[in-house]
């Protein structure tokens, strides 16, 4: 593992519930001109190996400030960054750990994983790349001066990794006042494990992943800050009732659409008003929306 110096930790007091405000008008569909954030899709992971730090490596080398991870927990509790809940397509555990199909990151330990190569089914000049843990890919971020879109990936799975997250987070200094304003949100497709990390710190941004119903969408701004919908979700009037809404810190809610690697996808959902766009090909859809003059 590759270890850097640990950001100063600023702790943070629990805060609670903030209040829905409705906004008096629904908002309308973003303005001409105006251009999405481009979120690099588990790291640049269309030409390193996703998840891992090459990816995020990959993605600041390419001048992509944000980019979205995936957190689960080993059979001895510790946090690591992949998107399967099996091991099996992006290591070689089959290989080094034959007969325990079906390889899920929660049957293994940290010692165990720490041994799988999961660069090499990418490409040959990623052997040896690791899946690297939650402390070690903060550490990259830091270093990097990048932004995260963090995913809670099955939490039902793990019990409490909503408090262990933030835990972390704030041991890695992840948890002061700059990074919760500008470099942190967190999202997941399970809306109770959003409404945890609420609770706990009323001050970090959150997003659903998903595309509730329109009369559904008061009910999250309660504790979302982000409705983040499948691309082929997305229509401007969907757009306009985000925007119409104010969540938890009093701001119109965002929405982030994924995953978009097709150039003319990427113009089609900036024209609807999108706020982000989440993608594996963050080079691709930064020239179609510069082409394009957004």
């Amino acid at each position: 593992m590759r270890i850097r110096p640990v950001a100063t930790v600023v702790a943070g007091a629990l805060m609670g519930l903030s209040t829905l405000v409705l906004s008096p008008t629904a908002a309308q569909a973003a303005p001409a001109g105006h251009t999405p954030l481009t979120v690099a899709h588990r790291g640049a992971s269309s030409i390193a190996p996703e998840n891992t730090l090459a990816a995020i490596d990959a993605a600041d080398r390419l001048g992509f400030e944000w980019v979205e991870n995936d957190v689960q927990r080993t059979k001895d509790g510790e946090l690591v960054i992949l998107h399967d809940n099996s091991l099996a397509r992006t290591t070689n555990v089959e290989q080094v750990f034959p007969g325990r199909s079906p390889w899920n990151v929660s049957d293994f330990t940290l010692d165990e994983i720490e041994k799988l190569d999961a660069g090499s089914w990418f490409g040959p000049k990623f052997r040896g790349e690791r899946v690297p843990t939650l402390e070690d890919y903060m550490d990259e971020v830091e270093h990097n001066d990048q932004s995260l879109l963090m995913e809670l990936k099955s939490p039902e799975l793990y019990p409490g990794i909503e408090l262990q997250t933030l835990t972390e987070l704030r041991r890695a200094g992840w948890l002061g006042k700059e990074h919760v304003k500008k470099r942190l949100i967190i999202q997941s497709f399970n809306a109770d494990a959003i409404k945890t990390v609420h609770n706990l710190r009323s001050d970090v941004k959150t997003g659903f992943l998903g595309n509730p119903s329109v009369a559904d969408l008061p009910k999250f701004a309660k504790y979302c800050d982000q409705i983040n919908p499948v691309h082929t979700a997305v229509t401007r009037e969907y757009v306009a009732a985000v925007h119409g809404l104010r969540g938890p810190h009093r701001r119109a809610l965002d929405l982030y659409t994924w995953t978009v690697d097709d150039p003319a996808v990427a113009v089609k959902v900036a024209g609807l008003g999108v706020d982000g766009i989440i993608t594996n090909k963050p080079d691709v859809v930064r020239d179609a929306l510069e082409k394009h003059g957004n």
